[in-house]
């Protein structure tokens, strides 16, 4: 169809990188940072001596280059190391009601806060707090409880090891396991799943595997915006000709072509490397349908050819695979090829690329996890690596794509609602107390109990918790309900905004500042993607001298609420140390903790399958089937789409850093539905007409988004719009049920012109 011209929205020709990243690296500089700091902080970023980037949980090579940075990487140091301010007067002169009308961007690229503030509802505004009183407040209404399950302890990927572990020990021994996480949202199903499947709910892949792979699988990811750090890695693999075989329902440049910004043939001749070998646009909801399609043609391929199985490696290290095998020979092709959008021979050539393959490593995100099947469809992907026993050999595994740069740290260290009496046992003898012995709330369990108003305080260790949500506006109505809300935040956000009777913003250190204890300067430590642990130094001075760290605000809060405490929170907080040492005692994976974490690069944690060793109930690795090909509950009717949420080209998770999303060739707007062309004239709608996105869930048509809908490369039945604006066209209760991550990825709609007098 012939395009009319659409405010804001154009085509963009550029490979990903290149050029355009250095403009918008740049960009970021001039408009957070004074130019004199900028280029000594970014050097240090992601460097033995430095700090770890903000963003994304992909690893570090080495540190051989000067620039151990990318665009977003940057975007998130200058976000948080911006000379802009948010002090007291600027509350003073916003009154909270004021500042809900302003954007998510908006509201964070003021600045950051500078001193602890709580809220006065007289005035409807924000007044600066003593940082004594403030947690004599939250002690005063936690000890009032009349039981601590009703308050909810959330937190953030980007808090450290150490910060996330005393805030572990610290609600347990206040008496609750309610530990709502960002991990909840995103990459639940791959820590419910693969455990049941190889016994650890973590990849298994390293960096150095990369450079061994014969083949790279990749699935439900856009990895120049999320995990761009990796852009490097799959550029290095496309340049000695690995094939990359990418299923996604959107053409993403990064995927297509990439101009590395620190490969001067490349950035001097304006040229590019293609990344997918091969690009396969496959349904949204589609994705199980799919593997299930190269395994059915593995399997008849084996037929003929005896070496398209690891028949020793399925014999010796798995269990189950005659049932797996059975279901993937009476799911019929035609009901294959319906269900993701692909053709028997699509599927047949990937299969035959993969029985070619000697080494191959499949990598996903939250395409693939964010479904009603999710967990299933993360064990799918195990099982299709099980076929050929790739695992346990250099340049083979399964390698899920974090998003921030600890969230998989938070979890190893204890951030789980779930009991565990083995650790719970290492918690009593560290610390003389047992937690809890049943279950706490997940996130979406959390939001459920505050919208019932039976949890009443909520303790944020960062994030923006009620924006992350489904259901906005149920999500908006249970921070409403509580008693007493604390933030833990660097920046200004919506749900500091969502007040119930009290709520409290307590200022923290960032990653890029200095943290300075009774003994001393302080490392803190993450977990990549990988598993690698390493230390962190932040180099800057604080925003302002009113600034704590994470574990010594946990650490007041903890002493104000529990004045007979079994835990020495003064002597662990003078010298972070102390810290590691504890940790080590309740998790023994982590020993020689700070002798190790001294080394530069510090150390990988233990993983089993890497030695074809499986922590499952059965010792082995387990084929488990997916029943039928539908990873979405099936919604009857005429013209429902599948939408799939989006993350813009500026934007990490929740976090807003501008209005352009140039790889998809949207600028200064993300009020975008992307739609197929096909789909346009379909449903006889133009390319810049105005639409209403309506839920197609029963019972939840009422929910409605205003958008303008694009044309995009994307496969026909799916649409795609920005979180967290079309977040409240997902209930709270559509999710995978076994590990209750919400299903953002596969939300049905439908859409309906708009007259343009409405427009």
């Amino acid at each position: 169809m012939e395009k009319r011209e659409v405010p804001g929205v154009h085509r963009y020709d550029a490979p990903a990188g290149g050029w355009g990243a250095l403009k918008a690296t740049a960009k970021a500089v001039v408009e957070q940072m004074h130019l004199a700091e900028a280029p000594l902080l970014l050097l240090h970023t992601n460097k033995p001596d430095g700090f770890d980037c903000p963003g994304c949980a992909w690893p570090d090579k080495d540190h051989t280059s000067t620039f151990q940075f990318c665009e977003n990487g940057a975007k998130a140091v200058t976000w948080e190391a911006t000379k802009k301010r948010v002090p007291p007067e600027f509350f003073a002169s916003h009154t909270v009601s004021e500042l809900l009308e302003w954007s998510d961007y908006q509201l964070e690229n003021e600045g950051r806060i500078t001193h602890p503030m709580a809220y006065d509802r007289g005035s409807d505004t924000y007044l600066p707090i003593d940082w004594d009183e403030a947690f004599a407040r939250i002690g005063s209404v936690l000890r009032g409880l009349p039981d601590p399950n009703m308050a909810e302890f959330y937190t953030s990927g980007r808090a450290s090891n150490e910060a996330a572990f005393l805030f572990n020990i610290f609600a347990r021994e206040y008496g609750t396991n309610n530990f709502p996480d960002c991990s909840n949202m995103c990459h639940e199903a791959t820590s419910v799943g693969l455990p049941k499947s190889i016994g650890v709910g973590k990849g298994t892949v390293s960096l150095e595997d990369f450079d061994h792979c014969e083949l790279i699988i990749a699935m439900g990811h856009n990895p120049g915006t999320n995990h761009p750090r990796m852009m490097g890695t799959l550029h290095e693999c496309a340049r000695r000709h690995v094939p990359i075989i990418v299923f996604n329902p959107l053409k993403e440049r990064a995927l297509e072509r990439f101009a590395d910004p620190q490969d001067p043939i490349e950035m001097g001749t304006f040229r590019s490397t293609d990344i997918a070998s091969t690009y396969y646009q496959v349904k949204v909801g589609g994705d199980a349908a799919a593997l299930k399609g190269i395994m059915k043609s593995v399997l008849e391929m084996a037929e003929t050819n005896d070496d398209a199985l690891d028949h020793a490696f399925i014999a010796e290290h798995t269990n189950g695979f005659i049932d797996f095998a059975a279901d993937l020979k009476s799911t019929d092709w035609v009901d294959i090829e319906n269900a993701c959008g692909l053709s028997r021979a699509d599927l047949e050539r990937v299969a035959a690329a993969y029985v070619k393959s000697k080494a191959t490593i499949v990598t996903f995100g939250m395409g693939i996890t964010q479904h009603a099947k999710g967990t299933q469809n993360v064990q799918q992907i195990s099982a299709l690596l099980m076929l050929r026993g790739n695992y346990g050999k250099p340049g083979t595994g399964i390698c899920p794509l974090r998003g921030h740069s600890n969230v998989q740290g938070n979890r190893t260290v204890g951030i789980t609602e779930k009991v565990d009496d083995v650790m719970f046992g290492r918690v009593e003898t560290t610390f003389g107390f047992r937690p809890p012995p049943h279950h706490g709330h997940d996130a979406v369990n959390a939001m459920k109990a505050m919208v019932a108003g039976s949890s009443k305080v909520l303790v944020c260790l960062g994030g923006n918790f009620s924006i992350a949500l489904p259901d906005t506006d149920l999500s908006y109505q249970g921070m409403r309900n509580l008693d007493l809300a604390v933030h833990l935040n660097t920046k200004l956000n919506r749900s500091h905004l969502l007040v119930g009777k009290e709520s409290i913003i307590l200022p923290v250190l960032g990653r890029t500042e200095r943290d300075i204890q009774a003994s001393g300067p302080q490392s803190i430590t993450v977990e990549d993607s990988m598993t690698m642990v390493h230390a962190s130094r932040g180099k800057l001075p604080p925003a302002s001298e009113h600034l704590r760290s994470e574990p010594a605000i946990i650490a007041g809060i903890a002493m104000a609420t529990l004045p007979n405490s079994k835990v020495d929170w003064k002597d662990l907080i003078a010298d972070y140390d102390r810290i590691r040492d504890k940790i080590e005692s309740v998790y023994p994976d982590f020993k020689d903790y700070n002798l190790r974490i001294r080394h530069p690069g510090g150390f990988r944690l233990p993983l089993g399958p890497t030695e074809r060793i499986w922590h499952t109930k059965s010792g082995k690795a387990e084929f488990l089937p997916f029943t039928g090909l539908e990873e979405d509950p099936a919604v009857a009717g005429p013209n429902v789409f599948k939408l799939t949420t989006l993350r813009s080209h500026d934007q990490y998770n929740t976090t807003i850093y501008g209005l352009d999303d140039r790889y998809r060739g949207v600028f200064g707007r993300r009020d975008v539905l992307f739609m197929s062309e096909a789909d346009l004239v379909a449903q006889d709608l133009e390319h810049g007409d105005l639409v209403e996105v309506n839920s197609a869930l029963p019972g939840y048509e009422h929910k409605r988004l205003r958008l303008t809908a694009i044309a995009h490369d994307i496969s026909r039945g799916s649409v795609g719009a920005y979180y967290p604006e079309a977040n409240n066209l997902c209930p709270l209760d559509y999710q995978d049920k076994e590990s209750r991550t919400p299903s953002y990825k596969s939300i049905p709609v439908r859409i309906r012109k708009l007259d343009a007098a409405v427009a």
